[in-house]
């Protein structure tokens, strides 16, 4: 970590090739030199077995004081000696915490914008301890991105950044303090990489809290608060899981006892149901109780506690957000980043270099952003074209494949051409989503630069921003298809809708469209999960044995620290905004649909725990140490956050309102089941398979949809099917147009939504209100350690004037007393001797 006199630190490296020097020339040599410049001291290392030249950076104490300044680096003046402010989420938590005499806490200081003119009044105990290795790593960044290498007469071109994109140096990073895995027998090394991956990356720590201090101390506060967000919203989803889990409990063991499985599953009413065909010509008529086994799966998910389930999540998340903001605030106390933006933010070196020239063209984008939603939309339509083909082939095959399968046939009563085609369809969706991803990545990076942000924070926020809506489309709106569009415009069967007139238009199972829902959520959410896995473990941990494999790297004792973490892979400019991406898609999903899954909290926390300790491995063993960052809180992230809560509402009221089953019955159950729609004087669910399907007179169909009936033996002397509807029967003045049924259950529809949104909507507007952003206790210490740090600047300037005017006051003084000597004994001469 140090030069070779020990005591200059190692702030940076730089590693290019250089093709001039061959190999024997090299063989069994060192040659070092060293370069003063007006920043760095540097160190030139030639390596043993390859091209490669590693510039080794120090920054001198004077460079720092400097660069400290102008970054407004918040540096400790004294000791705070006040009580400091427990948290409930710390309280509940502290128990988990790695034990303090491994990962000893970090001393608290007061602090203030480092000033050269003032470094006395600054704790300087030891010059080269004064900077961590953090913030030293971070100017020498702020440094190497903006020194010029190049100018042509108007043109300048500066910033290692470009260097690196253009292979003049094929690599620039600070260095990790030790081995992951083995501590350092050095007596003045931190270990804090060892420590980090024990107490943290390990899988043994799976149950520990997060150790936030030491990580933004090693990482910086970007990807400290990255963590926190993570840690925070786990611990928050435990809740949410518990409750889904007694929700799917509670519908897993009343499924049997339904009325509408009952009815369904019963050869006397289900079986002497005769369902009208799904498709033109080639699907059969079908008895109902052959969807048995997946009415019973429909009742597990739609059932009152579903309900119940999507205003308690519409709650968690109010809560949620509305104590994050809490714990946001703490952090920014605790790692003193209140005023950071304000203060900190510095001007990103590419707007220095273009914002006097180029300018924003709406045009083009706008038409980059059209054609990658007209491509989401593409995407969609294909897929459902594919269901409705697929459909027509399950229809006609499927059930006689798995008949005269002996292997299959056990499967046949709970694979039904709903489901095949609702898998595959989601399969088929995941692919198309996991491909768009790439294309949408390129097309926000390039509009973004394109807009030229000022700061590096602007630019994360403008590019998460498009981001995020570029995936919220890719990923949802398969999922907003089957939810809100899929069966709702399909006829009759003698006069069917048809997409592009060639292919009818799918339908809902019998028991409805929830349970496909379900289905697609479980399969994007599983498949993404793992997909997501497989990048962030096994690339990185293949691409590190490939290059060491390529390079015949031995033990990492026989080679220098800059050469290990080398060998090393990067994290990108980006890196971490694709972690916050995938929880927040992924927070969507928990959010969005969560009425139809009540189970998806309880998939993203088994997720998140497996996805914390992921990327602490990923942080510390497989990649170079990043560069330390500044940041405030999660970003852009917040507000995104918070709209999606809001949509949330919307969306599970609308779900449990239309795509559900659940207004039907109710109507059925208060209105329908009594007089005068019935005979009956009791409330009951009795009859409302009968109720909810409309009937068919077969000699209505048409040419196009008749359909072949040879292959049935049962088919005899069966005049009418049924079908899911509610419209007036054959003979009816109104035959085939809705009824007053419908209307009757439209009207609950919207009054249902229309009432569960606002009270809802208020519940959340009241939540938010008396929850505080920022506690009042620390509030007020905050404003006390504002007052008190001023206090102290004041003062210790005050001592420091004295101390420069003493010699001055001293010889003031003499000169005073001298003269004063001199007029008393002149006096005295003068007087006449008595």
């Amino acid at each position: 970590l140090f030069f070779n006199d020990g005591k200059r630190r190692i702030d940076f490296v730089l590693v290019y090739e250089d093709e001039s020097k061959n190999a024997s020339e090299k063989k069994g040599s060192v040659m070092r030199r060293r370069v003063s410049q007006s920043h760095f001291h540097t160190f030139i290392y030639f390596s043993l077995d390859e091209k490669l030249v590693y510039v080794k950076v120090h920054m001198p104490f004077e460079v720092l004081c400097t660069y400290a300044e102008v970054l407004h680096i918040k540096l400790p003046i004294q000791p705070n000696d006040l009580a400091q402010q427990s948290s409930a989420y710390n309280c509940f938590t502290r128990h988990f915490y790695p034990s303090e005499d491994v990962i000893a806490k970090e001393p608290d200081f007061f602090t203030a914008p480092f000033r050269k003119d003032q470094l006395k009044c600054f704790c300087v105990k030891d010059r080269e301890q004064f900077f961590t290795p953090a913030v030293r790593s971070r100017m020498a960044y702020y440094i190497l991105s903006r020194a010029p290498y190049d100018i042509k007469g108007s043109v300048k071109k500066f910033g290692i950044s470009k260097l690196l994109d253009g292979g003049v140096y094929k690599a620039a990073y600070p260095l990790h303090d030790s081995r992951f895995n083995v501590k350092s027998k050095e007596p003045d090394c931190p270990n804090e990489r060892f420590l980090l991956y024990n107490e943290w990356a390990h899988p043994k720590s799976f149950y520990k809290m997060q150790p936030l201090d030491l990580i933004r101390k090693y990482f910086g506060e970007k990807i400290g608060i990255y963590f926190a967000w993570l840690g925070f919203y786990t611990v928050m989803l435990t809740l949410a899981a518990a409750v889904g889990l007694g929700c799917f409990i509670y519908g897993y063991t009343t499924r049997e006892s339904s009325t509408w499985s009952k009815e369904v599953c019963d050869p006397q009413i289900g079986g002497e149901i005769i369902m009208c065909p799904q498709c033109d010509q080639i699907c059969p008529y079908w008895r109902l109780n052959t969807t048995c086994e997946s009415s019973k799966r429909l009742c597990i998910f739609d059932n009152y506690g579903t309900l119940v389930f999507a205003i308690f999540m519409s709650v968690w998340v109010t809560l949620f957000l509305e104590f994050w903001k809490r714990y946001q605030a703490e952090l920014e106390h605790d790692w003193d980043t209140v005023e950071f933006l304000q203060q900190e933010e510095q001007l990103r070196p590419e707007y220095e270099a273009k914002c006097v020239y180029e300018r924003v063209n709406p045009v083009t984008q706008v038409c980059v952003s059209l054609y990658a939603v007209l491509l989401i939309i593409a995407s969609v339509v294909g897929v459902i074209v594919y269901r409705l083909a697929m459909f027509i082939n399950f229809s006609a095959k499927l059930r006689t494949d798995l008949k005269y399968t002996k292997e299959l046939e056990p499967f046949k009563e709970y694979v039904t051409p709903q489901m095949a085609t609702s898998i595959t369809a989601s399969i088929i969706s995941l692919i198309i989503i996991m491909i768009l991803n790439n294309f949408y990545e390129k097309v926000a990076i390039w509009i973004t630069d394109f807009e030229l942000p000022r700061t590096k924070t602007e630019y994360e926020n403008s590019l998460t921003l498009k981001m995020f809506l570029f995936q919220f489309v890719n990923y949802y709106s398969s999922c907003f298809y089957i939810a809100f569009f899929k069966g709702k415009v399909v006829g009759y069967p003698g006069q069917p809708v048809y997409w592009f007139g060639a292919f009818r238009n799918e339908e809902c199972d019998p028991g409805g469209c929830l349970t496909e829902l379900t289905t697609q959520l479980s399969i994007i959410m599983t498949g993404k999960a793992v997909w997501n896995n497989i990048q962030e473990v096994l690339l990185p941990w293949v691409k590190n044995l490939i290059f060491r494999h390529c390079t015949q790297v031995g033990s990492e004792k026989v080679i220098p620290r800059w050469e290990q973490d080398y060998q090393l892979q990067p994290i990108g400019k980006l890196g971490l905004f694709y972690e916050y991406l995938e929880m927040v898609i992924q927070f969507g999903f928990v959010t969005l649909f969560v009425a139809s899954f009540p189970l998806a909290p309880l998939l993203a926390l088994f997720n998140n725990l497996c996805e914390i300790r992921v990327d602490a491995w990923k942080f510390t063993t497989q990649s170079r140490r990043v560069v330390p960052e500044k940041a405030q809180d999660i970003g852009a992230w917040q507000p995104i956050l918070q709209g999606v809560a809001i949509l949330a509402v919307a969306t599970n009221a609308a779900i449990i309102a239309f795509t559900s089953d659940m207004i039907p019955r109710l109507v059925y159950y208060w209105a329908i089941s009594v007089s005068p729609h019935s005979d009956g004087s009791n409330h009951t669910m009795t009859g409302f398979i009968n109720s909810s399907l409309s009937v068919f007179n077969i000699t209505d169909f048409n040419g196009n949809s008749n359909p072949n009936v040879d292959t049935l033996f049962w088919f005899n002397n069966i005049t009418t099917c049924r079908y899911r509807d509610f419209r007036n029967p054959p003979n009816h003045p109104n035959q085939y147009e809705y009824s007053i049924h419908y209307w009757h259950v439209i009207a609950a529809k919207l009054a249902f939504m229309i009432v569960v949104e606002h009270i809802v909507y208020f519940t959340k507007f009241m939540l938010s209100y008396m929850i505080p952003d920022v506690p009042e206790a620390l509030k007020e210490q905050i404003k006390r350690e504002r007052y008190l740090t001023q206090v102290i600047l004041h003062e210790t300037n005050i001592k420091h004037f004295k101390e420069l005017m003493k010699p001055v006051a001293d010889n003031l003084q003499d000169e005073i007393e001298e003269s004063e000597l001199n007029l008393r004994l002149h006096s005295l001469i003068s007087q006449p001797m008595g």
